[in-house]
């Protein structure tokens, strides 16, 4: 059962999401254009920064499945809001954090609320938003991605280059504050689901979700997306400046640029997805997608202008098949079971992000001039799973298309 919004709160409702994605995302982000200056720090090669990267995705993983336990027996607004708030804390502490080991504890910290959130922002959204509007309510939603790759990460980047790695963790946080009280403000409580039967004990909603074979190809899909992303993307920037040739100042444009064209495109395909069909859209990008998927991990030193048309359609394409993939995903799901369902998502598409960027943290090497060794071998594992994903997607069932 969707919640009756006006267009006004439903607006409202949207956006708020979409800040509180923002900060969680930034935060997950910005570890990535970090890199570079975060292996100075610490003295670590890739397979460390790899494993600090995947910290944060093990145990949002984690939390994941903890939170299918108990997601579905308390009230939307109120748990995703005392979640952000730990989830605050945690990404303080990362500011705060002394050594290299503190971080990785912190990031995990960091991960384990961030997981919850994502999974019950995606929840909230199947809820409220009936499925003729869900693609677009996603695109608004996954706009977050775009304004955090436009305005988080080339100022959280300002501020590291100005005033040292650990201040963009402490803007995150301060970020994290405000969207609290706006959410306190904007977001409606969800609770139709707690109208439902009870569960007979503490696991009944995950054998429910898991016994479903829709709900099965809809997690095999979901993981097979994000670990075509994630063997790649926590290594850009490493490989632009290693490899390519990017000097580290001008990286900011690089993420501005990418984020920028993500934003304008994300509600034309959010849009296309609704009027056209959510899975044929997904088929076009995702397969649109391969293209600078392959470009990305062989290209060698070119102009800062060539890397970042080569970037750009990474970051819009990659994306933008996220889109209405999440809409097909959210609506496989099982109405009374959807909050166990996203926080099990929330789960499998972690363990993918943690394994690819573990994976390709082991695949690739730093050789004596800096250099990525390796790259072209992850773009075909990136490929592969890119198109395991496109022959899955017509076999989900998508429910819901009345509601």
């Amino acid at each position: 059962m969707s919640l009756t919004l006006s267009p006004r709160d439903e607006r409202f409702f949207l956006l708020t999401l979409a800040g509180i994605q923002f900060s969680h995302i930034l935060d997950f982000m910005i570890m990535m254009p970090l890199g570079p200056v975060l292996m100075r720090a610490f003295g670590i090669g890739t397979h460390e920064f790899g494993l600090l990267v995947a910290s944060y995705s093990f145990s949002a993983a984690a939390s994941g499945i903890l939170a299918a336990t108990f997601v579905d027996r308390f009230e939307r607004k109120r748990l995703l809001l005392i979640c952000f708030a730990l989830f605050a804390l945690a990404t303080l502490a990362c500011g705060l954090a002394p050594g290299y080991t503190m971080l990785i504890v912190a990031r995990g910290l960091a991960g384990m609320f961030g997981g919850i959130m994502g999974a019950l922002v995606q929840t909230m959204i199947g809820d409220a938003i009936p499925f003729s509007r869900r693609a677009r309510a996603s695109s608004i939603v996954s706009s977050a991605f775009s304004i955090s790759t436009i305005a988080g990460v080339p100022l959280s980047l300002w501020l590291a280059n100005h005033l040292g790695w650990r201040a963009p963790f402490v803007l995150i946080a301060a970020v994290s504050v405000l969207f609290i009280a706006i959410g306190l403000r904007f977001l409606p409580q969800l609770h139709h689901h707690l109208s439902e039967e009870k569960q007979a004990h503490l696991f009944s909603a995950i054998f429910g979700v898991l016994t479903d074979p829709n709900h099965l190809r809809a997690l095999l899909f979901s993981a097979l997306i994000i670990f075509s992303g994630f063997t790649v993307i926590p290594y850009i920037t490493v490989y632009a400046v290693g490899n390519v040739g990017i000097a580290q100042q001008d990286i900011p444009f690089v993420y501005l640029t990418g984020g920028f064209a993500t934003f304008i495109c994300a509600r034309l395909i959010g849009h296309w997805a609704d009027k056209h069909g959510k899975v044929e859209v997904y088929r076009r990008v995702a397969l649109l997608a391969t293209v600078p998927l392959l470009v990305l991990t062989h290209i060698g030193a070119v102009p800062l202008w060539g890397w970042l048309l080569c970037s750009t359609s990474f970051f819009v394409l990659t994306s933008g098949r996220m889109i209405p993939a999440m809409a097909v995903i959210a609506s496989a799901a099982q109405a009374r079971l959807r909050g166990t369902f996203m926080s099990l998502n929330g789960t499998v598409q972690s363990l993918a992000m943690g394994l690819a960027t573990t994976l390709a943290g082991f695949l690739i090497t730093l050789d004596e001039g800096g250099r990525i060794v390796g790259y072209p071998l992850v773009g075909y594992v990136a490929v592969a799973a890119n198109l395991l994903a496109i022959a899955f997607a017509s076999r989900i069932v998508m429910h819901g298309r009345n509601a």
